[in-house]
């Protein structure tokens, strides 16, 4: 477990030190196959990972489950009304005035729906020895969330240099989002542990976060494809987040 948290620390300020050393223009080329990538993992592992444990976890209330991932789904297109889409990779800028406000000014809108966002992704990560059955996916789920954040990381910190001027500011506000999703899993494992194991509220997150996987995984991979023509580094990449997933299984 501790090495799941180091590895999401590590893959967001790594992506931050990136966008540190990459112009957003030159950042595009790769960000776009990596999306890809993310975006077709997520909707595989979500598929045949998340949802199919959620309602085995709740055999006689499966609509329940459907419920939860109805709220996770309309829940994170709401998020994005404020983050902006950022958990695509999306910058949207401005020069006047920013894309969230007079530049200079700290977008908390923006950056407390992506912590909300990467926190429930974390309370989904249990592994404990009270909890084999719901931690079978563990890994495979880390590596969802980590390639998911990679480019929100990479998005965030260019936006957040364009709108506060410099990388040095930037930093403090990428550490809050890069702690988000640990704090989820410290939170789940060692806080809410008891609650999570009984009533079926691991079920509910589950189906809460497949919700929000779903909308995020499906916005990707439409959006890499606007123009609905066939692109080999772009389908090469889907096509290798989907077997993935499915080695992991």
């Amino acid at each position: 477990m501790w090495f799941a948290i180091f590895l999401l620390l590590v893959t967001v300020l790594g992506a931050g030190w990136a966008a540190a050393l990459v112009p957003a223009a030159h950042g595009g080329r790769w960000l776009k196959p990596l999306l890809a990538f993310s975006g077709a993992y997520l909707f595989t592992l979500t598929v045949t990972h998340l949802l199919p444990e959620a309602l085995h976890l709740l055999p006689d209330e499966p609509h329940t489950v459907g419920y939860w991932v109805l709220g996770g789904f309309f829940g994170q297109l709401l998020l994005e009304v404020f983050s902006q889409g950022v958990e695509h990779g999306h910058v949207h800028h401005e020069p006047s005035h920013g894309p969230h406000g007079v530049v200079g000014r700290v977008p908390f809108m923006l950056l407390g729906s992506l912590v909300l966002h990467s926190f429930l992704e974390g309370t989904i990560l249990v592994r404990t020895p009270e909890a084999q059955e719901i931690s079978q996916n563990f890994y495979a789920i880390v590596v969802g969330v980590a390639l998911h954040h990679i480019p929100a990381a990479f998005a965030l910190a260019t936006l957040l240099r364009l709108r506060l001027g410099s990388f040095a500011r930037m930093w403090p506000l990428l550490l809050v989002f890069a702690l988000a999703s640990p704090a989820g899993i410290v939170f789940s494992n060692y806080v809410a542990l008891d609650s999570l194991l009984q009533g079926g509220m691991y079920a509910a997150l589950l189906g809460l976060v497949a919700g929000n996987f779903l909308h995020v995984s499906t916005t990707i991979l439409f959006e890499t494809s606007p123009e609905h023509r066939l692109n080999w580094p772009k389908l090469a990449a889907t096509l290798g987040g989907l077997v993935l997933a499915l080695a992991v299984a």
